[in-house]
């Protein structure tokens, strides 16, 4: 098999690790804060990392027993009707529709949090003076030089893909790189400057918006979809399945690049809750830099945005990557417009890519009226409910193949995936009743998945699967 251009173990890691180590471990420390306690915290990371391993571990499974079903977890939504049936082609169009959009959400939080980090630097990117007003809406300077920031980025991270995946992986593995590299040297300083008076009360009733006091089981229900959020991207040696050197090798950095982000993330997280106080860590734009300036000065600060910079960036890269790889392998699969399937002469789906931007570019607008961290929460509980439909769907597809013995011959595996999917789907399930509990995230993202109706129709019918 001619492996030129294809992506090895390394870059594969390196995008797992890259795309779930990503704006997540920057923000997420202050939206846990707003509605969990240290306890409630912890807990919540320690529950959402073994449910992500075991969708982990459904999508390992998958990747191996239906390797041609490459694109990520929303294609399996097609093989859960008979083969060639609208139910089939509906089914898969909608979910795919749903990641894509998941996808895009996920670019801007990256890219808005790219620009509050910049901050650091720029101090004019939060500047409040106002640029002009039209009726009640002000356009604030910051505001409208974060807009300028986001876009360029994106752009520029556009071009840089249009020159080839293999080049822009190997900038995805160095940028991954020097990210771990600056969280190993955080996490040992912040050792030495952990104070436990900082987590204590370490469980305590929390407040919410409504005025109610919410108990521990009640504060690990709100932080469960925001824990998730940090892990999104998990999936990612999945969708470029098609595109590895081996198969053997996307269960591989599935596993290994969730387990490096599960250390991080706990480490880090609880790291911060013993450096900032409760308040100073809710009141924080930027809680790691705010953290480490505290330990060290601001001169540590501005080290730890620089890092954060590149750490973004390489995210960046494997998210627009990642989101113009689903439609592209939709598409291939018979169950996405064929316009998509449009490529260049380096294999780059460049009409999935430049519409995928075009998208992301209009969510970019929240930054023009709200602050970044308005935005990223905003951003990442949308983003989240739109991927927990394909993860659900892939633990269902999973429990079909059991069931049916397809692709199985030892009855020993078939009862291990068993319990494994029976786990997978019952945290989907989970996460999806706890993120919808808000009425109005809920109206928006249905609303998002539902759009993608008015696109059904150019679907051609016709077209037949790889």
């Amino acid at each position: 098999m001619n492996t030129k251009g294809k992506l090895g173990l390394g870059i594969l890691i390196s995008l797992v690790v890259g795309n779930m180590v990503g704006s997540g471990i920057f923000m997420l420390p202050r939206s846990l804060a707003e509605v969990a306690s240290p306890a409630g915290v912890i807990l919540a990371w320690l529950l959402t990392g073994f449910g992500v391993l075991v969708t982990a571990l459904v999508f390992g499974n998958l990747a191996i027993r239906k390797p041609k079903l490459t694109g990520g977890p929303q294609i399996y939504a097609k093989e859960l009707f008979k083969r060639g049936s609208k139910k089939s082609t509906l089914s898969g169009f909608m979910s795919t529709w749903g990641y894509w959009i998941g996808n895009l959400a996920g670019n801007v939080a990256i890219i808005t949090t790219f620009a509050g980090y910049l901050s650091t630097f720029f101090p004019i990117l939060t500047s409040e003076a106002a640029l002009f007003h039209v009726g009640s809406f002000t356009l604030y300077v910051g505001n409208a030089l974060t807009f300028l920031v986001c876009t360029i980025l994106l752009w520029g991270t556009h071009w840089i893909i249009l020159n080839g995946l293999e080049n822009a992986g190997k900038l995805n593995i160095l940028a991954t790189s020097a990210k771990v590299i600056g969280f190993m040297l955080f996490i040992i300083i912040a050792l030495f400057a952990f104070e436990t008076s900082n987590i204590l009360p370490f469980a305590e009733p929390k407040v919410n918006a409504a005025g109610h006091s919410v108990d521990l089981f009640g504060q690990i229900n709100s932080a469960a979809i925001t824990t998730l959020w940090a892990f999104i991207g998990v999936e990612s040696a999945v969708v470029f399945a098609s595109r590895a050197k081996k198969q053997s090798d996307v269960k591989k950095a599935t596993i290994i690049g969730l387990l490096i982000a599960l250390a991080i993330y706990i480490g880090i997280s609880t790291l911060v809750m013993g450096i900032l106080s409760q308040n100073e860590l809710i009141a924080s734009q930027k809680p790691l830099i705010d953290a480490i300036e505290a330990v060290l000065g601001p001169i540590a600060g501005k080290i730890l945005a620089a890092i954060g910079l590149i750490s973004l960036f390489g995210s960046t890269i494997g998210w627009i990557m990642l989101s113009a790889e689903v439609p592209y392998a939709a598409a291939k699969q018979g169950i996405f417009i064929p316009a998509f399937l449009k490529e260049n002469k380096k294999g780059i789906p460049t009409f999935s890519l430049v519409v995928t931007n075009i998208l992301g570019q209009l969510f970019i607008f929240s930054t023009v009226s709200r602050s970044i961290s308005q935005a990223f929460d905003f951003i990442i509980y949308i983003a989240t409910l739109s991927y927990l439909v394909p993860y659900l769907i892939s633990s269902i597809f999973q429990l079909k193949l059991v069931i049916s013995g397809e692709t199985y011959t030892s009855m020993k595996s078939r009862r291990v995936d068993f319990a494994i999917g029976i786990i997978a789907t019952i945290y989907s399930i989970w996460v999806i009743i706890a993120g919808t509990a808000d009425i109005k995230t809920f109206s928006f993202g249905v609303l998002l998945l539902l759009s993608g109706i008015l696109f059904y129709n150019q679907l051609n019918k016709g077209s037949k699967p790889e």
